[in-house]
Order: C-alpha cells, then sequence, then structure tokens
C-alpha cells in the first residue's frame, strides 16, 4: 500500500469515533509493504507525530513498534537471555580455568602474570641490589604456580556464583559492550566469590611452597637497617590476583561467543548471541 493511501485513511480515520481500531486495520493492511521499506516506515513516525493530539499517537507508537521493532533479540525472552548470558560465562568459565590451569598459564601470559606485590617494591629493588636477583624470580615464579594450582578448582567455584547471580534486565547486558556479562559477574558476585576460592587458594599456597621462597627474602630484608618491614599477605594478594587473571580470561572467551559463532557452541548460545548478528 502505497504511503499516500496509508495517510489519507489515518486522517480520515481521526474524524469518527472508531479512530484507533481504523487506524490498526490500515496499518495492518500495509505491513508487508512496511517491512520491507524504511522510508515508507519512518514517514509513517511522522504522521504519528503529528497526528498524536487526535489520541491515536499511542497506538501509532505500539503498532509501529511492533511491525518495525527488528531488534536483535527478536524472537527472545529476558529469560532466554539470561540463561544464555550465564551459560556463555559457564562456557568462558570452564574453558579460562582450563587454560590458567595449565603449566605457566599465569607465568608466561603477560596478561595475568602475577608480579612481586607493587606495596613491597622497594623490598624487591632493594634485594636485588643484595644479590638476591634468582630467589626474587623464583618467589615471584611460585606467586604463578599457586594461582595455576588454584585455578584447577577454580570452575566449580566461579559457576556457582554465576548460578546464583541475579540479573534483572538480560538485554542491557546482551546488546551492551564485548565485556558486558562478565563485568556484571565481577560488580555482582567478586565478594562472595572471593570467600569461596580463598580457601583453594590457600590450599595452592601451601602445595606450591610460596612462603618458603618469601621467608627467606623478607628475612634478609627486614634485617637491613633503616628500612620499612615488609611481609605482605600472601594469601590476600594470590586470591585477588587469581581472580582478576580468571576474569580477563573469561572476558576474552566472552567476546569470543559474541562474535564468532563458531564459539556458540550449544544451541541456547546461537540463539542468544547469534540474533547480535540480525
Amino acid at each position: 500500500m502505497k504511503l499516500k493511501t496509508i495517510l489519507t485513511a489515518l486522517i480520515i480515520g481521526s474524524t469518527i469515533s472508531n479512530q484507533a481500531q481504523i487506524l490498526k486495520d490500515v496499518i495492518n493492511i500495509g505491513t508487508g509493504a512496511i517491512s520491507t521499506n524504511t522510508k515508507v516506515s519512518g514517514a509513517i513516525n511522522t504522521a504519528s507525530t503529528v497526528i498524536g493530539n487526535t489520541g491515536l499517537g499511542g497506538v501509532v507508537g505500539g503498532v509501529l513498534g511492533n511491525i518495525g521493532g527488528g531488534t536483535a533479540a527478536a524472537g527472545l525472552t529476558n529469560d532466554e537471555v539470561i540463561n544464555g548470558l550465564k551459560e556463555a560465562l559457564n562456557v568462558g568459565t570452564n574453558n579460562s580455568a582450563g587454560v590458567a590451569s595449565k603449566v605457566d598459564g599465569y607465568l608466561k601470559n603477560p596478561d595475568i602474570f602475577i608480579p612481586w606485590p607493587a606495596e613491597a617494591q622497594a623490598m624487591k629493588d632493594k634485594l636485588i641490589k643484595l644479590g638476591f636477583k634468582k630467589k626474587v624470580a623464583d618467589f615471584e615464579t611460585s606467586l604463578n604456580r599457586a594461582a595455576e594450582e588454584a585455578a584447577k578448582k577454580a570452575a566449580p567455584v566461579f559457576i556457582n556464583a554465576i548460578t546464583g547471580m541475579s540479573i534483572s534486565d538480560g538485554f542491557a547486558i546482551l546488546k551492551g559492550s564485548d565485556s558486558s556479562a562478565t563485568h556484571y559477574l565481577r560488580e555482582n558476585t567478586y565478594t562472595p566469590l572471593k570467600g569461596e576460592f580463598m580457601p583453594v587458594v590457600k590450599e595452592a599456597i601451601k602445595k606450591t611452597k610460596v612462603t618458603s621462597y618469601w621467608n627467606p627474602l623478607v628475612t634478609a630484608y627486614n634485617k637491613v637497617p633503616g628500612v620499612k618491614k615488609q611481609n605482605p599477605d600472601l594469601n590476600e594478594y594470590v586470591c585477588n590476583k587469581a581472580i582478576n587473571g580468571l576474569m580477563i580470561l573469561i572476558m576474552a572467551e566472552e567476546a569470543k561467543i559474541r562474535q564468532d559463532p563458531a564459539a556458540q557452541v550449544t544451541d541456547l548460545l546461537k540463539k542468544v548471541f547469534g540474533s547480535l548478528q540480525k
């Protein structure tokens, strides 16, 4: 149906008692043309503004919204989107934990490598000058080995946090940045996640004997006259760094699922994230 005919019907309809129904019928007749002609759709939006004071504005907006919606999440419910987001994080967590838990998973990955504690940088510099360079390097290695060991048991802890995560508006996250779901996970579960992950980290630190590398260094440093004594909480430090490293990897996995159909490994992921490419 041509634009002139549709607009004429709109004007006539506005003068009779059954305005809303006539408008709806007219636009339904023209659905085929409107859905394939953006110029016509735009013209009708303009017409709806002009006749807004006649009482038909609400009908125009509602009907046109249904006709021209064509959103990236066509046919999806909010629950499906939420479940899809959680599934993406689950897949990302399993993949990330698998990568991080390998030998050198943290140590040789510059994005998640755990360095000497920043608050003790002066201590590191002094120890290297005193001839402890190798022991300093060995200690840094032990920090990363502890994180790699902890990553072996990270997936269930992270997935439990994801499962219990409350999301009200899944579409907002779906249509956000490539890391929106991971960011939401971090913002809303970090504290309880850390509480659950800390025992895993403590066990890993014990197994990799981090303190046996640390104690000789801190003892030697604290004997130097005039220095500020150091003894960072290694459990806290490794736990935070291990979680942050996994979050970085999960973020990369989320971006992959959003961008690459091959990474959408379940029907739900295909449905939810595949809709972004439509």
